[in-house]
């Protein structure tokens, strides 16, 4: 076991980042740190806290070009696309700075005689954020800027493959005056971090990641009737019914399945086609994939960057694998793609036909550039297909029936319901997930809830 972090960049495999893992003593001080500074930090008006947290978010984007470098070469993105991600943290924090006051705002119990009656949010205390590697700034604010914004201190502990996002959001925020103690990261094994959410003093846990760990998390705090809100990943699909805006449908969709090199818990990973358009969509679909650019993500006219490791891409090339050996066909030729290189992160984008739901591909996430598209009659058998999932994050519906898809999109197993676009988050609506794609909820106003709990005032006059 080693006591260092050590990030290796899947663009050519050298160690991009080494850094000290927190040693007990530590990880004590700084949570010591943020129970003492969130007693403070929560007296403080919300409209001061949103203040300090603007001024943190002009220091974090003024750093647009190292910030999206870095994002790069720590995961593979490519730098064509990087930049995207530092835009999309800044909507989502200035979002939820926006509505703050409102949102944190008393819940007036109405006019009675001689009382004054009123719930007001208050915070929980010390938040722990557990961020992923895939999309390690988008995944962190959902809940680290919130959780300041509601009077919480904020412990940050992101995957080691992405240890340098927690050091940059923490830079913005001493930049912006934060008081100490407030925010701060931390540099952990996962034995240690399994052990601070059972300690005393961690009073809510926010994670992003596997299933499995998932189960980790929500057990090691049960014990302590902590919340927990867990984003789990997917197994994303798509209906592209019959009256579809065929282009628009394509277009979007090769985007959804392969942008991040499918590295995304709400990408496309199934794709179900009203038989009128199957055939034609297959083409497409296929042509247009074939005109990505696979290889080093630094060079800005590269589209399709490695996944994060190795074994990762052995991983879906085993489930494509499986899918052919049991009767799919894979449409995507990797010759065609000359980066793509057996032992490297370095994958094609493949398309599969012929697939169905005793494949692994169509029923475990893949979290990687493949897609399976099925051939369906009716609207009843794909929502059928759609729901067949241990996962429930998002469903998307391609349509030029607004009043269809709503009535589809009540039968449908998610916790988001798109028409005619995918894999995106919009910061004013509730991001959650029935199944095993987790608990909770980010964003919004409904996220805030999540972030604290009602207290009532019953006050009498005598």
């Amino acid at each position: 076991m080693t006591d260092r972090v050590l990030t290796r960049s899947p663009v050519d495999g050298s160690l991009y980042v080494e850094r000290a893992l927190a040693t007990a003593s530590e990880i004590a001080r700084a949570l010591e740190a943020a129970v003492t500074a969130q007693r403070g930090w929560k007296r403080v008006p919300v409209a001061e806290r949103a203040e300090l947290v603007s001024k943190a978010v002009d220091a974090f984007v003024a750093k647009r070009d190292v910030l999206a470098e870095e994002i790069t070469w720590q995961m593979g993105r490519p730098i064509s696309q990087s930049p995207g991600e530092i835009r999309g943290f800044e909507e989502r924090a200035r979002y939820m700075i926006g509505i703050a006051e409102e949102a944190l705002r008393d819940l007036d119990a109405g006019p009675k005689e001689g009382f004054r009656r009123f719930v007001r949010r208050e915070p929980l205390g010390v938040v722990l954020a557990i961020a992923p590697w895939n999309y390690p700034y988008l995944t962190a604010v959902n809940s680290v800027v919130p959780a300041i914004l509601a009077g919480n201190a904020v412990l940050l502990r992101h995957s080691p493959q992405t240890p340098l996002c927690s050091e940059r959001m923490g830079e913005a925020f001493r930049q912006a005056g934060l008081p100490d103690g407030v925010f701060q990261f931390l540099h952990t094994s996962d034995d240690d971090a399994d052990r601070l959410i059972a300690t005393s003093g961690i009073d809510h846990v926010a994670f992003t990641g596997s299933v499995r760990v998932g189960h980790l998390v929500q057990r090691f705090a049960s014990e302590r009737f902590i919340g927990v809100g867990l984003e789990l990943g997917g197994k994303d699909p798509a209906y592209v019914r019959a009256d579809a805006n065929f282009d628009h449908a394509v277009e979007n969709l090769v985007d959804g399945a392969f942008f991040n090199s499918g590295q995304s818990c709400c990408g496309i990973e199934r794709i179900y086609v009203h038989e009128s358009l199957y055939d034609r969509f297959v083409e497409a679909f296929v042509a247009l994939t074939k005109q990505y650019r696979l290889g080093n993500p630094i060079d800005p006219t590269v589209n399709l960057g490695p996944v994060v490791r190795a074994s990762a891409a052995d991983f879906v090339r085993g489930q494509i694998e499986e899918a052919v050996r049991g009767g799919a066909r894979a449409l995507v030729e990797a010759a065609s793609f000359p980066a793509d290189a057996p032992g490297t992160p370095y994958l094609a984008p493949q398309v599969l036909v012929g697939v169905d739901h005793s494949m692994r591909v169509m029923r475990e996430e893949s979290f990687g550039p493949v897609v399976g598209i099925m051939k369906v009659k009716t609207d009843d058998e794909a929502i059928g297909l759609m729901n067949d999932s241990p996962y429930g994050l998002t469903a998307a519906i391609w349509t030029g029936d607004g009043e269809a898809a709503l009535r589809l999109g009540e039968r449908l197993d998610t916790g988001t319901v798109f028409m005619n676009r995918c894999d995106y988050l919009d910061p004013a609506l509730a991001w959650t997930g029935v199944k095993d794609s987790g608990r909770g909820s980010t964003l919004s106003r409904v996220g805030y809830e999540a972030l604290t709990r009602p207290k009532s005032y019953h006050l009498r006059t005598v």
